[in-house]
């Protein structure tokens, strides 16, 4: 029997590759991104909690009620943003089930769907799986900043979605507030729904604010906005996101949700909920927590031979290793986690067509030690 692939470019994620590679080769992984610390306490004493009370059968296919309330009384601490619970909070299995959820909610074949480069890897894969054409605009160096003349120039009516993603992952640039001014501007007479990827929301540096779609009125009826638990409270592994959306937004994504994973473990989402109650501010100290971070290790590799490029969020650092080879990132990728012990990610494989640069991600979301030898290392390249 033959099978004809329905995604026929993709092969096995990058970060799945890089991680093994360094699995097996004994390498300091700042490739995928996740910590190397555990979370709260507090946190997985309620996991345990919970699942020891019996909560561990189906919850309602939307999340359940409580950790939703949560959600809502958080945005409202936090932005003065009011949102229904009832109808317009989701929660999902991961953010990545969410941006599934929303590509599929909307697009139809034919449609065109608008990413900007260096863009997550899942957005064109759910664009393809939906029938759609996915339009890939390339981003500015070195603060990867939206071109938002060049996006004018690729919108007419089959433009049925754009992919934001601020703070951006792998490029660590943000959008500010003047800037989701322009993407509504520049959709204002179009059919176009807007998928605001922002994960990384709390991790933002040297006192910027998260701009996110939930505060810019115009847009905010136009658009799902999906996070993360997993990257706000260190727990990657527990894959648990949500959706906003306003109400018929929200309906259709839930069409998608419920025949996709259905719903989310249950315990998880009681501790959460119990989570976000008692420390209602905890992510407010991320920003700081993580800026440390990025400033420790930019100190300890400054006298290296990469050239660090700027970091306005998430937990990661592009460097250029002009100066050390003229291998293509991929191969420099391999050699240095094979070779030096240093896992990290190329950026080649987020761009539909590469720039002839040279320049590959780490990730700084690990304990000091961690950082430590892993610049002793890059250091000594």
């Amino acid at each position: 029997m033959q099978i004809q692939s329905k995604l026929p470019d993709v092969g096995t994620t990058i970060f799945t590759v890089m991680s093994k590679m360094a699995q097996e080769h004994g390498a300091i992984n700042l490739s995928q991104g996740y910590p190397d610390f555990d979370p709260d306490p507090e946190l997985i004493e309620r996991l345990m909690h919970h699942a020891r009370s019996g909560r561990n059968q189906y919850p309602p296919m939307i999340g359940i009620l409580e950790l939703r309330r949560a959600i809502s009384a958080k945005l409202g601490r936090r932005s003065e943003i009011d949102v229904d619970p009832e109808t317009e909070i989701t929660v999902t299995s991961g953010a990545t089930e969410a941006l599934f959820c929303a590509v599929s909610a909307v697009v139809r074949p034919g449609d065109r769907v608008i990413v900007f480069d260096p863009a997550y890897d899942s957005y064109d894969p759910a664009v393809a799986l939906a029938g759609g054409e996915t339009v890939h605009i390339p981003m500015a160096l070195p603060d990867y900043r939206i071109d938002w003349d060049e996006l004018e120039k690729h919108l007419d009516d089959r433009v049925r979605m754009i992919i934001i993603n601020s703070p951006s992952n792998p490029s660590s640039g943000i959008l500010r507030p003047d800037d989701l001014d322009r993407l509504a501007q520049a959709i204002r007479s179009l059919n176009c729904f807007v998928l605001s990827d922002e994960v990384y929301e709390h991790i933002v540096f040297d006192g910027e604010a998260h701009a996110s779609v939930l505060t810019h009125p115009e847009l905010r009826r136009r658009s799902f906005a999906v996070f993360s638990f997993g990257k706000t409270y260190h727990v990657t592994g527990w894959k648990i996101g949500y959706c906003i959306a306003p109400p018929e937004l929200t309906g259709e994504f839930r069409k998608i949700h419920q025949f996709n994973v259905f719903t989310t473990s249950t315990p998880m989402q009681w501790a959460l909920a119990d989570f976000l109650e008692s420390n209602p501010g905890n992510y407010i100290e991320l920003p700081a927590f993580y800026q440390a971070k990025r400033d420790l290790f930019r100190s300890l590799v400054a006298e290296s031979r990469f050239e660090l490029l700027p970091c306005a969020g998430t937990y990661f650092q592009l460097a250029d290793y002009s100066r050390i080879s003229d291998m293509k990132d991929t191969e420099f990728a391999s050699w240095i986690t094979q070779e030096k012990g240093i896992a990290v990610i190329p950026l080649s494989p987020f761009y539909r067509s590469a720039p002839d640069t040279r320049i590959v991600r780490f990730c700084f979301a690990k304990q000091d030690e961690t950082l430590a030898e892993a610049a002793r290392i890059i250091n000594a390249i």
